[in-house]
This record gives C-alpha cells, structure tokens and sequence, in this order.
C-alpha cells in the first residue's frame, strides 16, 4: 500500500459545493486589485461604456477589464489572447471577474479606446501614493531606457541603408546583363534567357522602390522612415547594437522607488530633463528637492531651465574635448577667476574676454590674449594653429554649471544612487513583467501600453511596502 498523499477523486461528488472564494486567500493580490478598480471613478477617468445604453446587447463594465488587464500586467500576460485563455482555467482571474470571460477582441478594443482612461488611472495610483506620504522630501532620478517596437530592423530605412540597397542591386541588374549577353553569345536556350529576363525585371521594381524610399527618408525631418511603426526610430542600445525601438523616459524617487512620471518618446535623452521635471513637479510640487540624472541628459540651456524651476539639478558632464587626442592641454587646465572675468593658462598668462557671439541659442563669450599666446614658450602644447592664439569659449551662465559641478563633488555617491534607483524599475519591468518588446504600435497605442506597465510596476512595489491587507484599508481610506 502506497504511503504517499493522496489527491481527491475527479468523480467524488460533494454535497455543499465549494465557494469560488475559498481558493483565494486573504494575502492574495488580486483583493488589492479588486479593491483598488471598485474605488475609482471610472467614467471621471475617461472610460468607456461605464453608462450602458438602453437597447442593444449588453456589454462588459469597464471595471471588469480594467481589472483583467493590471491583473495581467502584474503576471506577465499582455497578450489579449492569452488573457482570454487564463479567464477560462485561472482560478484567481475567475474570482476577479466573477466567472466572466470576454473573447480576445473585446479585451484588445478596450485598451485600444480607452488609453485615456488607463493614463488617468496609471496617474490616480500615483497621486494616491502621494496622500500616503511616499515622496516627502524626494530626490528624483530620471533616465530613460529603449523599449524594441514592433518594427523590424529590416522595415526601418535610412540615408546610409537605402543607399547600400540601391548599389547592391544595381550590382546585381549588372551581373544579369553580363549574363543575358553571354547567352546570346552561347546560344542559351529562351527558357534560361527568360529567367534571366525575370530576374532583371524584378531587380528594376526593387530598384525603383528604393528610389522611391530614397525621396521619403530625404523628406523626412528624422531622415528615416519606419514603414509598420512610423513613430519609431533606430536608436542605439548597448555599445554600438542598434535597434528600432521607442526610448522610455522616467522619474523615480530614491526612497521607494516607485515610478512618478514617464513619457514615451522616439529621441535621446538629450534635451528630455527640463520636460520631465515639469511632469514631476506637477505631480508632487514642492516635495522634490532634487533632481538626478546621468551625462546623456547634460544640455547646458536644458539643466539652467531645470534649475530655474527651483530644483537642485545633478548631471555630471562627459569630457567631449579632443585636445587631449590632439596633444595639446584640455580645458579643465585653464582656471577661471570670477572676480576678473579673466582665465589663467596653463604658463600662466591672463586671457581676457575680447568679444561675445551666439551659438545654437546661447551667448559665448571668448577670452584670449594674442600678445603672450605669440610669445609663449608652451605654444607648441597649447594649440595647433600657428596664427590663431588658443581661444576659451565661456556661456554666460557658466558659473551655475560649475556650482552643479561643485555640488556633485561634494556628493560623490549621487551617481550610484541614480543607478540604483533606475535601474530597478526597468529591470523589473523587462526581466520580471516580460517586457522585451512592445506589442503594439504609434505613439497613442505604445503609451496606454507602457501606462499599464509603469501601474502594474507601482502596485507591486506598494504591495511590497505595505503588504495586501494593510494597501487594501489603505486604499478604501484614500
């Protein structure tokens, strides 16, 4: 006789029949989901069909789906048909929507229509976490990280692409000409002629839709086109890995780690820190005190902006000088004295400022002294002109660069707790939510999906924090 335990009979029947709410415990998160849907207004949020019409057949509640789809997102299914399929046989999705099971496509139409109400939602949970004092005193770390498109490589287009396909065909329409002519020559049979024929035709269409191309990505104010997702981009990944994806900009406090603010864009993070900083402030206001971001948000006239809005600004900046690869001295060993307005070269000599002009928008002032540059006996190590005196360029809000400069020397683990803040919650979200690559497509479409992301995210790290219980009360109180 076997020792081992033994499972119940499939024919046993029983005669009280179990309560679906048995097989959830009280720990479990789909309560917190439960709780968290039925709290919110829906149709204030923007969602759809939450009033049903008077004639017509029925539909489902938004909550419903809203329900589905954070449960979802918080198990590595975001595919509608995989939702479908887990409402049928998953005990704890069968508790959440009690037993119903919408098809695929009304479950892929409801994030379609109502991205509106998903950000909303998405922007609820965090205002929530506000009430409840998450982010007193915050330093905020931003970054962004590339998400793949549905877009393949070979389905994206630019100048240096289209031009290696144009000589490469016409490399080939070549080859089959030579071809063609040696068949007459050799008396070839017409069928070999004719395939010959075929593939020289079919080589000028290619060739003519690459022309075509060639006059798109030419027009195109990014110079490349994407033909599935148009609102994608080539960007770069890791070292010199290129891919067609979308660039994911976030805030995170360093506290929590809890994400307060995020964008979708199709550019570098050049020029992104002043913007996110706004969406940040208009979230938690006068709670932030200190923004923090990495050497590829560094855009002099992006960082005075953000430091104008009352904020403590933090980004380190990337030596991009090329004296040192010239053999000459680098910048940083000429000394500026702010009470002369003078710099101190390196042999020792006053370089006055002599004049001022504008470059992309900012005001440069140039400090040189022609006399001691003619006659320095260091020359030869300063510049590589033989006529031009070596020229230090200053913008007029230099010194709030410097102080920023100052303060990070004086804060030297600000940089490992910007990684560390970061990096987690995109960890989280492509490791442990599944998120290799977006599913769907345009701007509007891959917003709603990374929203649902970004609230999946949240809730996780709060159930964490808090535990199921003690976030359910919390959120029935907010």
């Amino acid at each position: 006789m076997s020792r081992h335990i033994k499972g119940l009979s499939r024919s046993q029947a029983t005669l009280f029949p179990e309560i679906l709410d048995d097989f959830v415990s009280k720990e479990n998160p789909v309560r917190v989901i439960d709780v968290f849907v039925d709290e919110l207004d829906l149709e204030h949020l923007g969602f759809k069909g939450v009033k049903a019409k008077n004639t017509g057949r029925p539909g489902y509640h938004p909550a419903t789906l809203l329900k589905i789809y954070i449960y979802g997102y918080l198990n590595r299914i975001q595919s509608s048909r995989c939702l479908e399929r887990e409402t049928q046989r998953n005990v704890e999705l069968m508790w959440l929507t009690e037993r119903l099971s919408p098809d695929f496509k009304t479950i892929a139409d409801f994030r379609k229509d109502n991205g509106a109400g998903i950000k909303n939602t998405c922007k609820t949970f965090v205002k929530m976490c506000y009430q409840l004092n998450m982010f007193n005193d915050a330093t905020v770390a931003i970054d962004g990280s590339k998400f793949k498109a549905s877009n393949n490589k070979k389905n994206n287009f630019t100048s240096s692409k289209i031009k290696f396909h144009i000589e490469r065909v016409e490399k080939s329409i070549n080859k089959y000409l030579n071809q063609l002519d040696n068949a007459d020559i050799q008396e070839e049979t017409p069928h070999d002629i004719a395939k010959i024929k075929d593939k020289i035709e079919y080589l000028k269409k290619s060739l003519n839709a690459l022309i075509e191309m060639k006059e798109t990505v030419s027009s195109h104010p990014d110079k490349q086109v994407s033909t599935v997702d148009p609102d994608c981009r080539l960007m770069k990944t890791q070292g010199m890995t290129r891919a067609v994806c979308y660039n994911i900009q976030s805030a995170e406090d360093t506290k929590h780690h809890l994400i307060v603010a995020h964008e979708v864009t199709n550019t570098t993070d050049r020029g992104q820190l002043c913007h996110m900083t706004k969406k940040t402030l208009d979230v938690l206001g006068n709670d932030v005190k200190t923004i923090i971001a990495d050497k590829g948000y560094y855009s002099r006239q992006d960082i005075k902006d953000t430091q104008d809005l009352g904020v403590t600004t933090l980004v380190p900046k990337g030596d991009t000088s090329g004296s040192e690869k010239k053999g000459i001295f680098n910048k940083n060993l000429f000394k500026y004295h702010q009470d002369n307005d003078i710099y101190i070269c390196p042999a020792g000599n006053e370089l006055q400022s002599r004049h001022s002009s504008e470059e992309a928008g900012l005001e440069i002032k140039y400090y040189f002294n022609c006399i001691a540059c003619k006659n320095c006996t260091i020359r030869h190590k300063c510049t590589t002109s033989k006529r031009e005196p070596r020229k230090m360029r200053r913008w007029v809000h230099e010194a709030d660069m410097e102080k920023m400069e100052a303060l990070l020397k004086a804060t030297p683990d600000a940089m490992l707790q910007r990684k560390q803040t970061v990096e987690h919650p995109f960890g989280t979200i492509k490791l442990w939510a599944g998120a290799t690559h977006l599913l769907t497509r345009r701007f509007k479409n891959v917003s709603t999906e990374v929203n649902l992301h970004v609230l999946a995210y949240n809730l996780k790290r709060m159930l964490s924090i808090f535990g199921t219980e003690k976030l359910m009360k919390v959120l029935m109180m907010a």
